[in-house]
């Protein structure tokens, strides 16, 4: 039987955190974690209060909540879901039955045919793009949102993608290894709706640079980060 791990993460997430609750199908999942990067605000106390596990992670970053989901895991699917009202909790039934049927790498793209976001306007949408056109330009990925972060993979095929711990690049990169190696990734249009509470913890300019330093990186070692367990 395939088993499911649901991946919340969170910082300062006490307002989305208590809108959505009620909406997420946690009977779909064998393990249930919380990922949280320094809350100040009771989230952690709120989510344990629920009866969730909660890591706290030593150092900030996404992309080392992650690599914990990771290495903490043992299920054979991580899906990663973030409670800030960006994300919707509706689809996740979708996720988790085109990564069990089709995709090794499942992402909920806000700009595919009959998507939307109503985050993502402006300048960030248009980074979105140009780097989801980057991607698919230098790597072939076939993707229209390479950096979403709500997805779900095969915990194995993302061992296998070796990621280093960072901050907000990790997404991208996951994207951009994922398609080097060949994996099957499939998109679901999703709808992007305006986060509740809280505020972006990225910086648009300085994750664009980050962006472009990891397409640069990623084009220079090619398949070298392959991890063959």
């Amino acid at each position: 039987m395939v088993t499911k791990a649901l991946i919340l993460l969170t910082f300062n997430e006490i307002t989305g955190s208590k809108a959505l609750f009620s909406k997420i199908p946690f009977d779909l999942f064998d393990n249930i974690v919380l990922v949280d990067g320094g809350s100040t605000d009771g989230t952690v106390e709120f989510w344990q209060e629920k009866g969730i596990k909660v890591i706290n992670q030593r150092s900030r970053g996404r992309g080392t909540a992650f690599i914990i989901a990771q290495n903490r895991c043992m299920e054979d699917i991580l899906l990663f879901f973030s409670p800030d009202g960006n994300e919707n909790p509706f689809d996740i039934p979708r996720i988790l039955k085109e990564v069990e049927t089709r995709g090794d790498l499942v992402i909920a793209s806000r700009f595919a045919k009959g998507a939307k976001s109503l985050d993502a306007v402006g300048h960030r949408r248009f980074g979105n793009l140009l780097f989801t056109f980057i991607v698919n330009f230098l790597f072939r990925a076939g993707v229209t949102d390479a950096v979403n972060g709500f997805r779900a993979i095969w915990k194995h095929q993302m061992v296998k993608l070796n990621l280093p711990f960072s901050r907000f690049e990790i997404e991208f990169q996951m994207t951009i290894r994922a398609s080097k190696m060949g994996y099957r990734i499939i998109e679901i249009p999703t709808i992007e709706f305006e986060r509740i509470g809280g505020v972006s913890k990225a910086g648009s300019l300085s994750v664009g640079i980050s962006y472009l330093k990891v397409a640069l990186k990623e084009l220079i070692i090619g398949r070298r980060f392959y991890r063959n367990n």
